[in-house]
């Protein structure tokens, strides 16, 4: 029986990685389940799993998951302190699925007990790729990618000899606004962004993905994970969803992975690996899609592709920087202060602003990652005021 722990598990990934777990219930004995606000759902995803502790992050949420947990023989616990032990209990499988850096150090303390780290927390590796990557190493540990992008990328590298590698293509869907006029972005509402025309997904990263912020993230992303060249990583968008990745070779073939919108595919993949398992997901009918389309991003439409490359190119804590300033100029959009264009403007100029006394050099450690987030986030605060003038 393997011993799992679910980082964010009442998140969509969370969930979708409770609903394979629970169809095989003997072989999983679930450790730790944490989560955010939502300390009803957790309590039901604990009571129903038999979790050891459920963990809320938020404090002054405790009383209540406490209250829910109450006969149960759960443990119940929250703050960052609890999160953290959470990882500290012995596990085979931990998913970190919580969005955010705010994922990177749970993740990392999994990793340093030896545990496989299903990687769904794209910041992680976004904001410090080469000190999780060490960490993985040093602790006989190892990271599988559970963005769907990444999975894809994975399995098409399987057997194959990194040095005959050519290309790396990521699919995007191009998001709720793909066939808007540009005109018209700078009027965008937060609750049109949030509408995607393919995947069912949290506010935050619907967002992102009408912004291509995070196939932006998704670059750098594939350059730490697979140490491929950001000369070598695309980007193409693909309205259909159904390619995730392709793989291109130095004969010129191409490998590519398709498969339906459903999540489940990559958390199953990551859960089974090396083995396949069957999974509850769609077969797609090939003669009823029909046909699928490729479009080249248009950069001017989306400027976080840009930024990525710059990230890819300055190295250090840059893409710690990077993912700090989305996140804030994220929440700046959805809270009213900018707009949807200026989004990337006010990321664009904390990048510039902190590039001006570089992004740092040697071996990277967390509290320089913190450092360089707080300060980030800080830089953006402190620059609303400039772009919306």
């Amino acid at each position: 029986m393997r011993r799992v722990t679910i980082y964010g598990a009442t998140g969509s990934i969370g969930c979708s990685t409770i609903d394979l777990i629970s169809r095989d219930r003997d072989a999983y004995q679930v450790v730790a389940l944490t989560g955010g606000r939502n300390v009803a759902l957790l309590a039901e995803q604990a009571r129903r799993l038999g979790a050891e502790v459920a963990v809320t992050a938020h404090e002054d949420c405790l009383t209540d998951l406490r209250d829910a947990l109450a006969g149960s023989g759960v443990e119940a616990a929250a703050g960052r302190t609890a999160l953290l032990e959470a990882g500290t209990r012995p596990a085979d499988w931990v998913m970190s699925g919580i969005v955010g850096s705010a994922g990177l150090e749970p993740g990392l303390v999994a990793l340093e007990q030896g545990a496989t780290l299903a990687l769904a927390n794209k910041e992680s590796l976004v904001c410090a790729g080469e000190l999780l990557m060490r960490t993985a190493r040093n602790a006989g540990a190892r990271v599988l990618p559970v963005d769907s992008e990444h999975s894809a990328v994975f399995q098409a590298l399987n057997g194959e000899d990194m040095s005959r590698v050519e290309r790396v293509i990521i699919t995007a869907s191009g998001g709720a606004f793909r066939d808007w006029p540009l005109d018209k972005l700078a009027r965008a509402t937060p609750a049109e962004a949030a509408t995607h025309p393919n995947w069912d997904m949290g506010q935050r990263i619907t967002i992102d993905s009408a912004s291509m912020f995070n196939k932006a993230l998704e670059l750098i992303e594939t350059h730490e994970f697979f140490g491929i060249e950001p000369k070598r990583i695309e980007a193409l968008v693909h309205p259909e969803s159904l390619i995730h990745a392709m793989v291109g070779f130095v004969d010129g073939g191409i490998m590519a992975h398709v498969g339906p919108h459903d999540m489940r595919h990559a958390i199953g993949y990551a859960l089974n690996w090396p083995d396949r398992q069957a999974l509850p997901v769609e077969r797609l009918d090939f003669a009823k899609i029909g046909q699928m389309n490729f479009i080249a991003p248009d950069e001017t439409r989306y400027p976080a592709l840009r930024l990525a490359r710059d990230v890819m190119a300055a190295g250090g804590l840059a893409g710690a920087t990077f993912n700090a300033a989305k996140e804030r100029a994220l929440d700046h959009f959805i809270a009213g202060r900018i707009g949807f264009l200026q989004m990337s403007e006010l990321v664009e100029a904390v990048l510039e602003k902190v590039s001006a006394e570089g992004f740092g050099s040697g071996e990277m450690r967390l509290d320089d990652v913190m450092s360089a987030d707080r300060t980030a986030r800080a830089l953006a605060d402190e620059l609303v005021p400039k772009i919306t003038t």
